[in-house]
C-alpha cells in the first residue's frame, strides 16, 4: 500500500483541517523494570518455551501499521486506529 507523506486532515487540537505529516511509529526501547521482564528470568521453565504457537492456525499473515500524524500548524501529533497491510510505504505526492 502506498500512502502520501503529507495529507490534509482534521486536527483534534486545532479543531480544524490542516496539513499533516505522516510518519511511521517505531518501537521504543523496552524497559527492564516492567513486571513481565522480571518474571521472564524468574520463571524460565514455565510455559511452552516457544515450541508451538498458542494461537490456533498460527500467526497473522499481515502486521498492523501504526502511523503518527503531526500537524504542521500546531506541531502536535495524534494517532488514528491502525490498519493491516502486507506492504506499506510512504511516497511523495
Amino acid at each position: 500500500m502506498k500512502m502520501p507523506k503529507k495529507s490534509n486532515m482534521y486536527c483534534p487540537y486545532c479543531k480544524a483541517h490542516s496539513l499533516h505529516v505522516v510518519e511511521r511509529v517505531k518501537k521504543g526501547q523496552a524497559s527492564t523494570l516492567t513486571r513481565i521482564t522480571r518474571q521472564k528470568y524468574r520463571h524460565t521453565g514455565t510455559g511452552n518455551s516457544g515450541k508451538f504457537s498458542k494461537v490456533p492456525g498460527g500467526d497473522k499473515p499481515t502486521k498492523r501499521v501504526n502511523l503518527r500524524y503531526r500537524c504542521t500548524s500546531c506541531k502536535k501529533a495524534h494517532i488514528r486506529p491502525c490498519f493491516r497491510a502486507g506492504k506499506f510505504e510512504l511516497v511523495e505526492a
